[in-house]
């Protein structure tokens, strides 16, 4: 028997979703951050924050709650502006955010403050609530865009925080289930060890809305979320309405950033990694639809882990 609307819903908002009182908490812990680090940085020499937009999985409300396996992030967007901001480097703000982050924590170790690719991460103990500050400089001509950089090659990449809060929350308005099926996307991702990220998550559904539409059951339109990658070994162009003219990409998996034409966020998939993305989807299909067929519980935790349940335990 397939699993029901209900019992997907309960699912999720009693095992995936981030509970409102935690959401206000993690809120409250970011927003003393970044008036501490606001304030910090002004002070810095020809760096003035223009604006400050929380970004991610947090702002879209698709994150998950915290499990041993899901950790919490929270992505904070610094818009930077200033005589000299163009000669700014990765490695010169990230230096600034990083000394300014050691003076406002002194009593935190310096694992705590952890330089990533695109970020500088500061990591609560207390909440075990990861925040990650992403230095961007701001185009003065596109509201909401700017540049980010990347650590390791020193490439500047268009981008637009509140624009990609926006996609979300507009395929949201299209599909009220659109975040629940995120969500179960993105346990299945981290059960079955997938090298899909959280934004490609989003991107590959909201592709599959646009395709597929809105109809059918949840397990129906999750099940069809495994069968498209299935079936398109994900060789196919993912583009959106919100983007234009599509440069040419090389890469192994392309799928475009909705707020930036030139930018493929699936760059980073290797070609071994998208045969095994394949493989888990065709695998995972199998699996689901046999669960459905046999209405056997222990099959859909294969899927989504020991914390998978669709009702109260008596």
């Amino acid at each position: 028997m397939p699993l029901t609307n209900t019992q997907i819903k309960y699912y999720d908002s009693n095992v995936l979703r981030l509970p409102r009182d935690k959401r206000q908490t993690y809120n409250a812990q970011v927003d003393r951050l970044i008036a501490a680090l606001r304030e910090s940085l002004k002070k810095q020499e020809n760096i003035i924050i223009k604006r400050v937009v929380k970004a991610g999985s947090f702002a879209k409300h698709t994150i998950l709650r915290k499990t041993s396996e899901d950790a919490i992030d929270v992505d904070v967007v610094f818009y930077i502006t200033g005589q000299k901001v163009d000669e700014e480097t990765f490695s010169s703000l990230s230096d600034k955010i990083y000394e300014t982050l050691v003076k406002l924590y002194p009593q935190k170790s310096v694992e705590d403050f952890v330089i990533q690719r695109k970020a500088a991460t500061v990591s609560f103990v207390g909440t075990g609530l990861d925040v990650d500050i992403v230095p961007v400089i701001e185009n003065p001509d596109k509201e909401g865009y700017g540049w980010q950089f990347d650590r390791v090659d020193g490439s500047k990449t268009e981008t637009c925080a509140p624009c990609q809060v926006r996609f979300v929350k507009d395929r949201k308005d299209q599909d009220p289930d659109f975040r629940t099926l995120v969500r179960l996307a993105k346990r299945w991702r981290t059960k079955m060890e997938c090298p899909l990220k959280s934004f490609h998550i989003e991107l590959i559904l909201a592709h599959v809305l646009a395709v597929n539409g809105r109809e059918g059951s949840l397990e129906k339109r999750f099940c069809d979320f495994l069968l498209y990658i299935a079936h398109s070994e994900l060789k196919e162009l993912i583009k959106f309405p919100e983007n234009g003219t599509v440069p040419k990409f090389y890469d192994p998996v392309i799928i475009l950033d909705p707020v930036c034409d030139r930018n493929n966020v699936a760059s980073c998939i290797t070609e071994d990694e998208r045969k095994e993305i394949v493989r888990i989807a065709d695998h995972s299909w199998e699996t689901a639809h046999f669960a459905s067929e046999e209405d056997d519980s222990d099959l859909w935790k294969e899927l989504f882990g020991r914390g998978f349940k669709v009702e109260e335990l008596a």
